[in-house]
This record gives structure tokens, C-alpha cells and sequence, in this order.
């Protein structure tokens, strides 16, 4: 017995090992890019939504602003299933020790079958972005703004609803903006080199005690790696750890409360680590045992990793103004230094203002 628990002691100090050694080989390579994909099916994403309504509507959680839970479209639910969601990052250094002024390209997209739903690039300080609103209307049951509904002071705005690329100067739009004023340093908090490698450690002192690792047997020259937890204590544990970090999370990084977590089914979830010659090339997470009482037959996550091309940009892209979004909505987009003390009414609108009007929307390009 002594004998088997030392050999079962070598096996998990050798599988987690080699995890830790994969991990930080992606942070000492310059480009990487990530495809992230759900292994599911419509069915089995529209019976967790029942299920989700169902339990929020019991607990008289229903949504603040309609009263109810509208249910998820079908088309929504096809079109998560079938989508692919892919980025990558280039930068000058390795990628563990890069900051943002290192970083030369990225770029982000969003596939389905028939084609691009969303794909931003960025080369240098130059964006490109296009978009498929036909695809998301019909996967919305509602149809989104065209190209003709704009009068022709919209620019390139009038470009990306008809599916063209457009592009922009990053720098340029966060100052028009307003977020962060020409010369002056930006106040968000962040993690400094220090505090991320403290983080990385915590979160790998809670993966050593909380996960089972096992070797599985090598298929097509990969070797994998089984990975087991309680999802409800890792998820609870790991929180623990980064909330010790808050202070220095950027704005909006909202941890879940204690309350949410307990929430949370406790059943053991895998993962399969895929290794080639000690690279990581995919992840494939098995959660079906979190659906609990929802009627899935199958739900799971993928992960792929691997080396990035270099991002290029496309040609033929429309040179992107501010002032566009002034000719798409019929006024002067305000920024963030026309907002001062006293100017918002008792409603919270901008005393004398029209904005975009009621109906408008705001747009972020990035």
C-alpha cells in the first residue's frame, strides 16, 4: 500500500510539473493565439436557459427592467453553439514580461459557419474592425440598423453596418473619448509585474491542492494530462486568493460574492491537458455535471493554443472620424470632458441636451 500511494505521489508532483512547465513556456513565447470554442448544441444551451429561467423565477430574481425572463431565441442559441471565438497577441517581448507599450498587433474575432459574425485587428496604433449585422439580427430575432437607414454624413459608420472594414486611430479615439487626457497619467489601478507573479503563484498554490492530476494515455504523439476538482471549492478557493489583490484590479473587475459562490454545484469537472513535445496545445473542459437537472447532453469548453501569424492590415479599410457618429445620429457626440458638476438634471440626462435621443445607443470600436 505504502508502495502504490508513493508511486500515485510521483504521478501527480510529475503531471502537475509538466502542466506548470507548458504554461510557462506560452509566457516566454512573443505571439500566441487562442481559439476558444463550445462543445455543445443548441438544445442543449436553450434547456440550461429554461433551467436558469425556471430557478431565478422561482427565487423571484426576474430581470429589473422587463419583470420577466425573456427566453434565449433559438437563433441565439445556434449561433452560440456554432461559434468560435479567436485572438492573438504579438508583442516585442516574451509575453510574461510584456506591457502594453510592447504589444506590436492583436486581434480578436467571432466565427460562425457561414462566415465572420465580428473581427477587430490591431497593427501598430492603427484598428480595423468589421461586423456582420445581418448575422446578428438573425441570430437576435431583431433586425439591427443598415447602411441605407443613415444619411451620407455618416461616413464610415455607414462602411461597417454594411460589412466593410473601418479604420482608426487607437490613440486618437481614447483621447476623443475623453478617458484618458493628453499628458496625464492614467489613475485605474494595476498589477504590476510583482503583484501578477504573487497572483500567478497563489492561483498555482490552489491548483496543487485543491486539483487531482493524472496521466492518460498519449494519442497521435500528444500526451495528456486529466485534471479533477470540485468545481464549487476551486472556484471558491481561487476567489479567495485574487480577492486578496482587489485593490489593484482594474475598474469594473467585480468578484463574485460569497453568496454567488455557495450557489454554485460542487460536482468534480475535468479537464483534458493536451501536450505535444511539452508544448500545450488544447484544453478540453468537461462540464455537463454542472447542468445539473437541466436536460443537456453535452456541454464542454475547448481551448486551443498555438503560434500566431502576424496580423496585417486589410486593404481597402474606410479612414474612421469621431464626427461620424455625429452624422450617423444627427448631433455632436459629447466627451467626457463636456460632462462637469451640475450638469446632469434630476432625471440623469444632460440638462439641455438631446444625446442620441431615446432609442440611441452608444458605440465602443473597441
Amino acid at each position: 500500500m505504502a508502495g502504490v500511494a508513493a508511486c500515485g505521489t510521483v504521478e501527480q508532483l510529475s503531471a502537475g510539473q509538466k502542466l506548470d512547465r507548458a504554461f510557462d513556456r506560452l509566457g516566454k513565447e512573443k505571439s500566441l493565439a487562442v481559439e476558444i470554442d463550445l462543445d455543445t448544441d443548441a438544445a442543449s444551451l436553450k434547456a440550461l436557459d429554461d433551467k436558469s429561467r425556471e430557478d431565478k423565477g422561482a427565487a423571484g430574481s426576474a430581470d429589473e427592467w422587463s419583470g420577466e425572463q425573456e427566453p434565449m431565441p433559438r437563433e441565439a442559441a445556434e449561433l452560440l453553439s456554432d461559434a468560435k471565438i479567436s485572438f492573438s497577441v504579438h508583442s516585442d517581448k516574451p509575453l510574461q514580461d510584456s506591457g502594453e507599450g510592447d504589444i506590436t498587433g492583436a486581434t480578436f474575432k467571432v466565427s460562425v459557419p457561414d462566415g465572420d459574425v465580428v473581427e477587430f485587428r490591431m497593427v501598430g496604433d492603427t484598428g480595423y474592425v468589421r461586423t456582420d449585422l445581418d448575422a446578428l439580427g438573425d441570430a437576435f430575432g431583431a433586425p439591427l440598423p443598415e447602411a441605407s437607414d443613415l444619411p451620407p454624413e455618416a461616413g464610415a459608420f455607414r462602411t461597417l453596418l454594411d460589412g466593410g472594414w473601418v479604420r482608426f486611430d487607437t490613440k486618437e479615439l481614447e483621447k476623443a473619448a475623453g478617458d484618458t487626457p493628453a499628458g496625464e497619467p492614467s489613475p485605474e489601478p494595476s498589477l504590476d509585474a510583482k503583484t501578477q507573479k504573487k497572483l500567478v503563484e497563489a492561483v498555482k498554490g490552489v491548483l496543487s491542492d485543491r486539483v487531482d492530476f493524472t496521466t492518460a494515455d498519449s494519442t497521435d504523439g500528444e500526451e495528456h494530462i486529466i485534471a479533477v476538482a470540485p468545481f464549487r471549492t476551486l472556484v471558491g478557493d481561487l476567489i479567495d486568493e485574487i480577492r486578496t489583490f482587489e485593490k489593484q484590479l482594474p475598474p469594473g473587475s467585480e468578484l463574485p460574492t460569497a453568496k454567488e459562490i455557495k450557489e454554485l454545484p460542487d460536482e468534480k469537472v475535468s479537464a483534458d491537458f493536451a501536450l505535444k513535445n511539452g508544448e500545450l496545445t488544447e484544453v478540453r473542459l468537461d462540464l455537463a455535471k454542472l447542468a445539473e437537472t437541466a436536460k443537456v447532453k453535452k456541454l464542454g469548453l475547448v481551448v486551443r493554443f498555438a503560434e500566431a501569424a502576424e496580423p496585417t492590415a486589410p486593404s481597402g479599410a474606410v479612414e474612421f472620424d469621431p464626427d461620424d457618429l455625429a452624422g450617423a445620429f444627427g448631433g455632436p457626440q459629447p466627451s467626457g470632458a463636456d460632462f462637469q458638476d451640475g450638469d446632469l438634471g434630476e432625471d440623469g440626462l444632460a440638462e439641455g441636451g438631446g444625446g442620441s435621443g431615446e432609442g440611441g445607443f452608444a458605440v465602443d470600436p473597441v
